[in-house]
């Protein structure tokens, strides 16, 4: 699992992600939330790694 800075541009995904958000409801943008992280742990594909970062996520404060 990668714990450092690996996003080309964090600011503009950050921009990105706050905009995609923008006028929804607080169920949509769950959802939304819901549908991006199944996409991403597509993305990556390694359970082992998947595992780790959702324990990480859990103890990050």
């Amino acid at each position: 699992m990668k714990t450092a800075l690996n996003l080309q541009d964090a600011d503009g995904f950050y921009e990105q992600l706050l905009d995609a958000h923008q006028g929804l409801t607080h169920e949509q943008s769950e959802l939304l939330n819901a549908r991006l992280i199944l996409l991403l742990a597509n993305q990556v594909g390694d359970a082992k790694v998947l595992k780790e970062c959702v324990e990480a996520a859990r103890t990050l404060p």
